[in-house]
């Protein structure tokens, strides 16, 4: 993912918005979102947007008068591409690392543990077939 492309807070926010809509979305449908913080104003959050648009994670299509934004990227993308990232920064790389230092730091209850051993199993069995 390109620096370009990585998301404050503030736009970490808006994408979710417009994911969650799941159809273009004007300024005014993004700000009435019930997981926006409602703190922003209308401009502050035009601007963000065409931000956005200018990082090539929104497109904008005027219609009228009114410009409807539509997300060029999927949330899942985003996540692989910023979860990437972080682990290069801050684990040199290694997924196990990241993993252990999660296991160890998070209070985890015991459906948890059975989640991610379930997981984990299904990735085993799918590297196993994919070599077979």
């Amino acid at each position: 993912m390109a620096d370009k492309q990585k998301l404050t807070p503030a736009e970490w926010e808006i994408m979710e918005a417009v994911w969650d809509l799941n159809k273009p979305a004007s300024v005014r449908d993004v700000l009435e979102h019930p997981n926006m913080d409602g703190k922003k104003a209308y401009t502050t959050l035009q601007t963000l947007m065409n931000i956005l648009v200018t990082k090539k994670l929104l497109k904008a299509e005027k219609i009228g008068l009114v410009k409807f934004y539509r997300p060029l990227t999927s949330r899942n993308e985003m996540v692989k591409a910023e979860m990437s990232s972080m682990i290069q920064r801050v684990f040199n790389g290694s997924t196990p690392a990241m993993a252990n230092f999660l296991l160890k730091t998070q209070q985890l209850k015991a459906e948890d543990i059975e989640e991610m051993k379930q997981i984990l199993h299904e990735k085993e069995n799918q590297l196993r077939d994919d070599h077979d």
